[in-house]
């Protein structure tokens, strides 16, 4: 295979980390390439210095047998090399159109020509598959669309080069299906696809070489044909992983929350259940569904939300967040980012904003409660970070996610709600937190996961509720379920 891209000897050093050290890589001509490893391992890094948004501090780039140095992503793109990435890097307050069309906007003398711009963008879409409004502003749109309509942008560009990061951490099972065909398309066109993902099916379906990446150093690259799924982990991560168990009994708990007729118009109508404790209640669906939406509702983030909510027994009146917590209910939220973190703040005060007032002694925040109850769950959940008081915003997406996992976790909460609480978290990682999530089950307390990744429900929730079109369409136990069962229940065929 002719090799398109060599990266030799590439580093990159942050205060404190170092995030790349002397990696070297060989990139086949029209081959979907593997990126793996533990969060923080530079995977994400050792992408965004190939598509020019990082400079290495050393190493060289050789694409198609000439060395490059990208000042910018304009400079990558004219080369043909472009990226998907895991955060979402659009202007929200800009159309689907407009943000497709940025840095080459369609003009007619000195105007926008907005018919031609529509035009590309729907051209754009269509390529992949994805039925989007091009004159939707981008933010009113779910995450899981709006990761669509980055992969149109990417795709329309007609790089040689084509990174995914985590493309489908956001995606439903349909969504994810698109976009592996398009993967195969882009293939079968020449097109090389460097795939990073902590999905083990996904690599071993799509990827033809895989290249192992631990705290920031090559570890090894072989076809990914030579890896079994348990020495691509213990390749990752460098040790064993148990094997994570199965879901808890959640057997005579009594009712934690119970949901009677809620409606929000537009989103979801006549939704009832309980929720038992010692349970874990799986809420599956495609995007849109209306599952995040019941969450938000529940969690008081919904003013036009109607029908009753009890916690024990006792009303809630779905006001706002405040009340929630109140009653010892807790959100994870989808969208870690704009709605689980405070970027600018350090990893401790982040992982104790939901408890302090626990923390608080006439009006101040004790402060070596507070790093002691932080440190706790920053060892546990194995946050990658020079210590507790880095910059949230500095650590890649997965250990983001650990963080607000433990925000929750310390607020010890009666009710957890968790929305794709795994989201682009490593396979050790994601043990940990089915672990905590089990934990806190079989402790007494309630759990309602939404997740869109099918295997994760079945191996976790005692009960499954399926979504369609803003209703519930039916109800599984964990022995009735399976992925045919569900995929049918969420479409509908």
């Amino acid at each position: 295979m002719t090799t398109i891209l060599e990266l030799k000897g590439i580093s990159k050093h942050y205060p404190g980390v170092t995030a790349l050290d002397n990696v070297s890589v060989n990139i086949g001509q029209g081959s979907v390439h593997a990126l793996m490893g533990e969060n923080g391992a530079g995977k994400s890094t050792l992408g965004k210095v190939i598509c020019g948004l990082i400079h290495p501090d050393h190493g060289q780039i050789v694409l198609e047998g000439r060395e490059v140095k990208f000042n910018d992503p304009g400079d990558a793109v004219s080369a043909g090399v472009g990226m998907v990435h895991q955060e979402l890097l659009f202007c929200e307050n800009l159309t689907v159109a407009e943000n497709l069309c940025l840095g080459d906007t369609p003009h007619r003398g000195v105007f926008v020509d907005r018919p031609r711009m529509v035009e590309r963008a729907q051209e754009a879409l269509d390529r992949i598959g994805a039925k989007v409004d091009p004159n939707a502003r981008l933010g009113s749109l779910p995450v899981a669309v709006q990761q669509m309509v980055q992969i149109a942008g990417a795709v329309a560009k007609g790089a040689k080069v084509l990174i995914f990061d985590e493309p489908t951490s956001s995606l439903s099972y349909s969504e994810s299906e698109r976009l592996f065909d398009l993967i195969h398309q882009l293939k079968d066109e020449g097109v090389t696809c460097i795939y990073v993902s902590h999905r083990m099916n996904e690599i071993f379906r799509l990827c033809d070489t895989i290249t192992i990446l631990r705290d920031g150093k090559h570890v090894e690259t072989k076809p990914a044909a030579d890896f079994t799924p348990d020495s691509l982990v213990t390749a990752m991560i460098g040790r064993e992983l148990s094997h994570d168990k199965g879901p808890v009994s959640g057997a005579g708990g009594e009712v934690a929350l119970k949901l009677s007729n809620l409606s929000s118009p537009g989103k979801f109508k006549n939704i009832s259940f309980e929720l038992r404790n010692g349970e874990v209640l799986g809420l599956a669906g495609l995007v849109g569904a209306g599952r995040t939406e019941v969450t938000e509702a529940i969690f008081g983030l919904d003013p036009a939300a109607t029908g009753e909510v009890t916690v024990h027994g006792e009303v809630l009146l779905m006001k706002n967040p405040q009340e929630a917590i109140s009653k010892k209910v807790g959100l994870v939220p989808e969208d870690r980012k704009k709605h689980g973190l405070i970027l600018g703040m350090k990893i401790r005060e982040n992982e104790t904003l939901s408890i302090l007032d626990r923390l608080a002694r006439l009006g101040f925040v004790n402060r070596a409660e507070e790093r002691e109850t932080a440190k706790k769950y920053f060892d546990r959940l194995r946050v990658r970070a020079p210590g507790m008081e880095s910059i949230t915003g500095g650590l890649s997406g997965g250990n983001q996610q650990k963080v607000v996992i433990a925000k929750w976790v310390a607020a010890d909460c009666d009710v957890l709600m968790v929305d794709e609480p795994t989201r682009g978290v490593d396979i050790g990682a994601k043990t940990e937190i089915h672990d905590i999530l089990r934990e806190i089950a079989e402790a007494g307390k309630a759990v309602l996961m939404v997740s869109s990744e099918l295997p994760e429900l079945l191996k976790m929730a005692t009960r499954i509720l399926v979504f369609r079109n803003g209703e519930i369409v039916g109800e599984l136990t964990h022995e009735e379920a399976d992925e045919e069962k569900l995929i049918r229940l969420m479409t509908g065929v």
